[in-house]
């Protein structure tokens, strides 16, 4: 099984079934020295704006999330979910759990 923190849409039980044909369960957690800031992405009818994760190397920022654990399986449907802005990185949390979270892709 894989841990994947989840801060923005796929927290939201209608992206989840749509996406993972299930409700997932999730443990709250903190990633403390980052912050979430916006991207812009080219959409089919215009530019949408979405939120991404950002090291600030403070550990006074924090970002709350939920924790789920996913088969390798869901964890590539999340990528493709996710798209090509996005890249898949592992982080620290506060818990010292290290787990997958998705980033802007530099």
């Amino acid at each position: 099984m894989e841990n994947l923190f989840a801060y923005g849409s796929l927290r939201e039980e209608d992206v989840q079934k749509t996406i993972f044909g299930r409700i997932l369960k999730g443990i709250p957690e903190k990633l403390s020295g980052y912050a979430v800031k916006q991207i812009e992405i080219e959409e089919e009818f215009g530019i949408e704006t979405y939120p991404i994760i950002t090291p600030t190397d403070d550990n006074k920022d924090a970002i709350h999330g939920i924790v789920y654990e996913l088969t390798l399986d869901e964890l590539q449907l999340s990528d493709t979910y996710e798209g090509n802005s996005y890249t898949r990185i592992q982080v620290p949390l506060e818990s010292k759990q290290l787990v997958w979270a998705y980033s802007a892709k530099v």
